[in-house]
């Protein structure tokens, strides 16, 4: 089964959090302009036997637009929305820094979002969140 793995980075010895959820969207309010940004992916099957699966990011989107915070060049607005394409990157696991300052991130499964401490507190300090399979 596809999914994400998530770990917190300073621990990095405990066993990864495994949720089932092969298409989510990471979702966040930035926390100074308190605009929300939703990225979307899909974790793809490994391309070979024995490899590891991979991240896709699917569209992204920016609810409306704040200093430091501009939509990419070439993003749509639709309904108060920025929609647009991330550039592609090949490095996984994600960095996800969650502080106990700032809300945490949400994670979308199947359009019901939830605080990412549901499935993994926080330590305060970087998440890793990786495609897995279980």
């Amino acid at each position: 089964m596809l999914g994400i793995c998530l770990l917190l980075a300073a621990t990095g010895t405990a066993a990864p959090v495994f949720v089932p959820a092969p298409r989510f969207t990471l979702a966040w309010t930035h926390s100074i302009e308190k605009q929300r940004w939703e990225e979307d992916y899909t974790v793809l099957a490994p391309a070979t036997p024995g490899a590891a699966p991979r991240l896709q990011a699917g569209e992204a989107r920016i609810r409306g637009s704040a200093a430091g915070m501009e939509p990419p060049e070439g993003a749509a607005l639709r309904d108060g929305w920025y929609h647009y394409q991330p550039t592609p990157w090949p490095t996984t696991p994600l960095r996800l820094t969650r502080s106990g300052y700032t809300a945490d991130f949400d994670l979308c499964i199947d359009g019901r979002c939830e605080p990412m401490a549901r499935y993994l507190p926080s330590d305060g300090d970087i998440t890793l969140l990786a495609p897995c399979e279980h």
